[in-house]
């Protein structure tokens, strides 16, 4: 199984990028994992929030195969502890035969389609965060996860 963590617009500051590049190299030595991202909508200040969602949606979905299973990072998913979000990938690792997508929507979540073609939708946190964050957040749970499943001293209860 690979992992993917899709997401719309990059990561602009450059400390974000190093820490989530250093965490992306980390669970490669595990799973394979990957970080795509997808461009903001053009013009996007003159579109409606409905019409920027439907956007991003669109070019969200060019990236997804019809075999793969994707997962929101949604504020309205569940929510996990780290050892259960362990547990939740040791258990995708048996399922999902090919592509783990999580994706990361724009700054005003996911237009309807999104919601139709995900299998289901984790939450990170009650609190809000940038979508910079989100990837950071992420990238370092999944490490966490990584760690745990193969009982490294590096998640602590």
């Amino acid at each position: 199984m690979k992992v993917i963590l899709l997401s719309v617009g990059k990561t602009d500051h450059p400390l974000l990028s190093q820490i989530i590049e250093e965490y992306r190299k980390r669970v490669n030595h595990y799973i394979p994992f990957e970080m795509k991202m997808v461009p903001d909508p053009k013009n996007r200040k003159h579109l409606s929030e409905k019409e920027q969602k439907s956007e991003e949606a669109q070019l969200l979905l060019k990236k997804i195969q019809p075999s793969d299973y994707v997962v929101l990072l949604d504020d309205k998913g569940k929510q996990y502890r780290s050892a259960e979000f362990a547990h939740y990938m040791e258990k995708k690792s048996l399922s999902v035969p090919r592509q783990l997508i999580f994706v990361v929507g724009g700054p005003y979540g996911f237009a309807a389609e999104m919601y139709d073609r995900a299998a289901e939708s984790i939450s990170l946190s009650q609190m809000t965060f940038t979508h910079q964050m989100v990837r950071l957040v992420f990238t370092e749970q999944l490490y966490r996860a990584m760690t745990i499943i193969h009982n490294e001293p590096y998640h602590h209860e």
